[in-house]
């Protein structure tokens, strides 16, 4: 049985959508950083599922979706890092609060 490949791209469509919401409307850095993660999952769909129904014989899609989850992990360990750092000196993790770079 195969599933047509407009199923995938309306779940990673609705997933991005999601990752777009929660980076929009979220004043905690955390969940900014969720929506940023749920966002490259979508890619994530979006570059397995034009590699199974374009060229599965190729790996480029699943050599660029591990390109995308490295970048992701890196971006998460950077990203709390950041997020720690800025708790530790205001004891708030509000987007809103955080204004080191500003004059």
């Amino acid at each position: 049985m195969n599933i047509p490949l407009s199923w995938y791209l309306i779940l990673a469509a609705s997933l991005f959508c999601i990752g777009l919401y929660g980076v929009l409307s979220r004043r905690n850095a955390i969940a900014i950083l969720l929506g940023v993660e749920l966002m490259l999952n979508a890619v994530n769909i979006n570059l397995v599922a034009f590699w199974r129904y374009l060229d599965p014989a190729q790996m480029g899609g699943q050599v660029f979706a591990i390109i995308v989850f490295a970048v992701a992990a890196a971006e998460v360990a950077v990203g709390l890092a950041l997020i720690i750092s800025v708790y530790r000196s205001r004891k708030s993790v509000v987007a809103d609060d955080i204004d080191l770079m500003k004059w």
